[in-house]
């Protein structure tokens, strides 16, 4: 919706991309800031707070429409994407925290279980949102969500419960070579996403000729395998956390696949078809939930490996590290693929967002090797120096 509007008001494919852009440059600020302070503001606090201003932007950006085309309509785009940003990290940070504190001995299977709901959110969001636009045009579906999320603050205020922390510093985490690859991957997955989302609509309308009610129906392919393998991912990784690292490994190299099918990559020659679009989409969507359920409980393992104490304050920086280096993601994703969709084509840039994603399993991969090969040597090189 907002991507055909905008170009109805006169903002090109990198504008648009940079309006994307811009939401998740700010929700990268945001975390920073409010995983730091979780503790000080309340994290009960933080979530409602985030919640009403979130809500209320979106029901302002369902009255852009109304606003002139050219400069003004970009730069209150710009400006109300970016206050609601600030509000999607404030829930995002602090439902995290809340969540790995109610429940800190199945984190992966509460993250799993809440992941059906961003499914479901996905699933039903373009369809719905899609069939509101043609039927009653740009304000509707914007108006009806944001009225929803305003819904949501009573209800928050009443069930949520509260609780309280210690301190530490984000620079510590990055001491970790093993949280900074985790974070690479966390940002290979946002970045997919994001680019999807600016420029996936689009290239889907041109090049098949469909409505936007088919292109919700046609996201359907991402989201509802994310949707349903998020839960049971959750559960694997919390009774085998041995097997968090392979998820992490298996789904980098599906995603990889999956991108450079999408278009296809040129140098295959494959002709682009609407089935292999559907079946793609829905192999980056199965193996992005096998990403995104282990770097979080991994991210808050090796914290707790290296000398953070339990608590809220390590809850809050886990959190808005996740949300800090999603929002990196989210914002490279829609700008830098826009921009090369614009300057060469959609096939290109899916490719490239494919190469992000294997290089972070070769990292991975090589890092496994690395460790292990530092955690074996000693013990022969003792054996060698027993036997002489």
């Amino acid at each position: 919706m907002l991507c055909q509007t905008a170009m109805k008001k006169g903002a090109s494919q990198t504008v648009i991309g940079l309006i994307f852009g811009c939401y998740a440059l700010c929700n990268l600020m945001g975390s920073l800031v409010l995983g730091k302070y979780i503790v000080q503001i309340g994290a009960k606090v933080m979530l409602i707070s985030g919640l009403f201003v979130s809500s209320g932007c979106t029901i302002l950006f369902g009255l852009l429409d109304r606003v002139p085309e050219g400069a003004t309509f970009i730069t209150l785009c710009f400006i109300i994407r970016s206050v609601d940003a600030l509000g999607f990290s404030a829930a995002m940070t602090s439902s995290f925290a809340i969540s790995a504190k109610v429940f800190p001995n199945n984190i992966a299977t509460v993250l799993g279980s809440l992941e059906i709901f961003t499914g479901l959110g996905l699933i039903l969001g373009p369809p719905i949102g899609g069939w509101l636009y043609q039927s009653f045009g740009y304000e509707v579906p914007f108006m009806a969500l944001g009225c929803f999320l305003f819904l949501m603050v009573p209800f928050n205020i009443y069930i949520l419960p509260t609780a309280d922390p210690t301190k530490d510093s984000f620079f510590r985490l990055f001491t970790r070579l093993k949280i900074v690859l985790i974070c690479f991957a966390i940002f290979t997955l946002s970045s997919g996403l994001g680019f999807l989302d600016a420029t996936l609509s689009i290239y889907a309308i041109d090049k098949f000729d469909l409505s936007p009610g088919y292109v919700g129906l046609l996201l359907l392919g991402l989201s509802l395998p994310y949707c349903l393998a998020s839960p049971l991912l959750g559960i694997v990784s919390d009774r085998f956390p041995s097997t968090r690292p392979w998820l992490m490994v298996l789904g980098g190299l599906s995603t990889a696949t999956g991108f450079w099918f999408l278009g296809p990559v040129p140098i295959l020659q494959i002709q682009s078809q609407l089935w292999l679009l559907v079946f793609m989409l829905g192999v980056i969507g199965f193996s992005l939930s096998m990403i995104a359920i282990p770097t979080f409980p991994e991210i808050l393992n090796c914290a707790y490996e290296n000398g953070f104490e339990e608590g809220l304050s390590t809850l809050g920086l886990v959190s808005g590290l996740f949300g800090a280096v999603w929002s990196i993601g989210m914002f490279c994703g829609p700008t830098l693929g826009g921009f090369t969709t614009q300057q060469l084509s959609f096939e290109w840039a899916a490719s490239v967002q494919g190469g992000l994603a294997f290089l972070a399993v070769s990292m991975a991969i090589y890092l496994s090797y690395y460790t292990h090969f530092n955690t074996v040597s000693p013990a022969f090189d003792t054996n060698d120096a027993t036997d002489g």
